[in-house]
């Protein structure tokens, strides 16, 4: 009975690692597919301050998770973008200019193509959860 078990078990895991491949590959697509670039001179010239990157988002209707998915960022960045800590390097400059250049509806549908490829997160905890070692104490005679 042990073969058969063992035999199920590796069958599960192979077939869990081709769909991880394949869940890879579909994001990698998808990313690929909705570049958003823009010439070097526009890079060149392009001002982005903190004001603006924020005016931007929210003229777009955008939460700042939301644009770090369009833009390929952590939303970390995005507030940092926002706060004037750091500032977009040129890459996210060319990225930055061309979704000035999108209507709403085209980022809507571009955000609901990215949220559609991308492999859903499992709920659960990373590392297991300690126990709090309680502190025996003992009764004390007199």
């Amino acid at each position: 009975m042990g073969k058969i078990e063992s035999m199920i078990k590796s069958e599960i895991q192979r077939l869990a690692r081709t769909l991880n491949r394949i869940t890879k590959e579909q994001v990698q697509r998808a990313s690929e597919q909705f570049k958003l670039e823009s010439s070097p001179e526009e890079i060149k010239i392009a001002r982005f301050s903190p004001a603006r990157i924020r005016a931007l988002r929210v003229k777009k209707g955008l939460s700042q998770k939301e644009l770090g998915m369009l833009i390929g960022v952590s939303m970390g960045t995005v507030v940092l973008w926002e706060k004037g800590k750091i500032s977009p390097k040129a890459e996210r400059k060319g990225a930055l200019i061309a979704l000035r250049k999108l209507k709403k509806r085209e980022i809507k549908r571009i955000l609901a193509e990215k949220k559609t490829a991308e492999p859903k997160k499992t709920k659960g905890r990373a590392r297991p959860v300690r126990k709090k070692k309680l502190a025996r104490t003992k009764k004390r005679r007199r």
